[in-house]
């Protein structure tokens, strides 16, 4: 497939990029600022572009099957979370391109809990999260209740979610959090990477969302 990959320099975008180049998959990374090229992928083509803007958005994902989002805004311009959301769907509009969108754990549910969300749960989301975590929560709410015709899919990572191993092995949910038997939740991102690709070759949630963890 043709892909494009924005946020391709951060943690979770630079190991999107590297899976789906190890399964021979043409992958476009694309920063806002060129002297992060020396971050990128040597076997990526780099492009400058903001998922922020539609017309960038139109323009990097021509011709293309696929966007992956993989934005994180910087602390204190949390709110462009779902604006890049609201770009990103505007700019694909009648493209007929997916768009993958890696998310947050906030808006999950905690299990046994009868529907508390993760946000409000600081064994998964604490003090310190909880601004990432609300605009990835908004996030969310932006994409599945925006009227469009773009085939969108949402992923949420556990509430760990950091750089480790390529295990292959982990658990896949739809809205409930996964936690292990000590009531641990996390992913690496390299696994993470792992699911969002076999989500990207062989689509089971269209216009939805499911969770990675082990």
């Amino acid at each position: 497939m043709r892909i494009t990959v924005f946020g391709a320099a951060g943690n979770s975008g630079s190991r999107v990029v590297t899976e789906a180049l190890s399964r021979g998959h043409e992958v476009t990374a694309v920063v806002r600022d060129a002297a992060r090229f020396t971050d990128l992928h040597p076997d990526a083509t780099h492009r400058t572009g903001d998922a922020g803007v539609p017309d960038d958005v139109r323009r990097l994902s021509a011709s293309q099957d696929l966007v992956v989002n993989a934005t994180r805004p910087a602390p204190g311009r949390e709110a462009e979370h779902p604006a890049i959301t609201r770009s990103l769907l505007a700019g694909l509009a009648g493209t007929g391109v997916r768009l993958l969108v890696i998310g947050g754990a906030g808006s999950l549910t905690v299990p046994g809990t009868e529907g508390v969300l993760a946000i409000d749960d600081p064994r998964y989301v604490p003090a310190a999260w909880r601004h990432i975590a609300a605009a990835s929560n908004a996030q969310y709410d932006e994409v599945r209740t925006t009227q469009t015709d773009v085939a969108w899919t949402y992923l949420s990572p556990s509430a760990l979610f950091e750089p480790g191993t390529r295990t292959g092995e982990f658990r896949l949910a739809k809205d409930e959090i996964l936690v292990d038997a000590e009531g641990n939740s996390s992913i690496s991102m390299e696994d993470f990477a792992i699911a969002l690709l076999d989500e990207a070759e062989r689509p089971e949630h269209h216009r939805g969302r499911f969770t990675v963890g082990y």
